[in-house]
């Protein structure tokens, strides 16, 4: 009788079974990684205690190291786009806080959209979206550029076709989804996901505040007077800028008329509620890295920190939906306007430049992924 290591039978399975547990092994792994380098798990959200914990985070897209990698991937896709040249980030580039330097930014057709691109930054506490209000969370957000025929001008539809014609995405898609099937939910999901880590929190205001830094007498004095109600009667002035960018965060969701024109060109919120009330109102943005996100307004009309600052000193236009907060505000006993003398100005201005925070301008993870693929291939 053969002994059983010389049974060319018993061999054969045995080798059989070793390849078929192979191929078990090659399955389950090809799933759980695309690339060894990709990380997989939850994402674990860093921010400063003083932000708070009012974060918006919907149950069915929770935020996953992943997940985040995806929308990474597609924030900066030109597939996205129906001329397969413009992204996300066209409109919201990083070395501007993602910004984009223009006024109006041009859509597929060179249509310039209606507004100024807003910074996208600490979005995580936020509710409320576009500079009207219009979207309610991140995912209804991102939905509104990829599909606006004078933005990225594409059908989410053609977007996950195109996706699923390319040769990574399939295989993405399942390591954050579970299975390769590209749809414009799973886009929109995962873009939001990435949008969620782009958390501003080091800039030298943030390291004050942890006691990290201290400020020069200008930083300090332009702090007391952001932070300060003018009350000319009792010899306190202030330039009143608290109500509307108080707290660490310098943002609160609210939506104001500030003042730009008597008679707005652009009536605001007033669009979607039919309200007069809400005539010229638009949402109050962050002042975080506000030195690199000019233009400023909602209609970017002024280039520089010295003409917004000039705005609310002198230039406030009276209407009948003007911000309370911005009425009857002066420096001067019976003024009409807020009245700064020239070096508070320029003591403003040296706090809103201690907003900037370098680090998330240059951050390698909120960078643009492809190219550093492409980079990688090179060498």
């Amino acid at each position: 009788m053969n002994h059983p290591k010389h049974n060319p039978l018993l061999n054969r399975l045995r080798k059989g079974r070793v390849m078929f547990l192979l191929l078990i092994f090659v399955i389950v792994s090809g799933w759980c990684y695309v690339d060894s380098s990709i990380e997989t798990g939850p994402y674990n959200l860093v921010y400063p205690t003083n932000f708070g914990n009012r974060v918006n985070i919907p149950a069915d897209n929770p935020t996953t190291k992943q997940g985040v990698y995806l929308g990474r991937m597609l924030f900066y896709e030109t597939k996205l786009s129906s001329n397969n040249k413009l992204s996300c980030s066209s409109c919201h580039q990083q070395d501007k806080a993602f910004t984009d330097g223009r006024a109006f930014s041009p859509g597929v057709d060179g249509i310039l959209t209606p507004r100024n691109s807003m910074s996208l930054v600490n979005l995580l506490w936020a509710r409320k979206f576009f500079w009207d209000g219009r979207a309610s969370g991140l995912e209804e957000q991102a939905m509104t550029p990829l599909t606006s025929p004078h933005e990225m001008g594409q059908s989410l539809t053609t977007s996950a076709q195109k996706l699923t014609q390319a040769t990574n995405y399939p295989t993405l898609f399942k390591l954050v989804y579970g299975d390769e099937k590209i749809t414009g939910d799973r886009i929109v999901k995962a873009i939001s996901q990435f949008e969620r880590t782009l958390i501003s929190a080091n800039s030298r205001y943030d390291q004050y505040l942890r006691g990290a830094y201290q400020p020069t007498p200008d930083e300090l004095k332009g702090m007391e007077l952001f932070n300060t109600m003018p009350h000319p009667e009792k010899g306190i002035r202030g330039a009143n800028c608290s109500h509307c960018h108080g707290g660490p965060k310098t943002y609160m969701e609210l939506f104001h008329n500030n003042g730009l024109d008597s008679l707005p060109k652009d009536s605001g919120m007033e669009i979607l509620t039919r309200l007069p009330a809400d005539r010229g109102r638009f949402k109050v943005p962050t002042l975080r890295n506000i030195a690199f996100t000019a233009p400023y307004m909602h209609d970017g009309r002024f280039k520089t920190l010295e003409e917004v600052v000039d705005h609310y000193s002198e230039h406030i236009e009276q209407s009948a939906s003007l911000s309370s907060f911005l009425q009857g505000e002066s420096n001067e006993p019976g003024g009409k306007s807020l009245k700064l003398l020239p070096v508070e100005k320029k003591q403003l201005i040296a706090f809103l430049n201690m907003l900037t925070d370098s680090a998330f301008i240059t951050n390698p993870a909120f960078s643009d992924p492809h190219l550093l693929s492409t980079k990688n291939k090179k060498h």
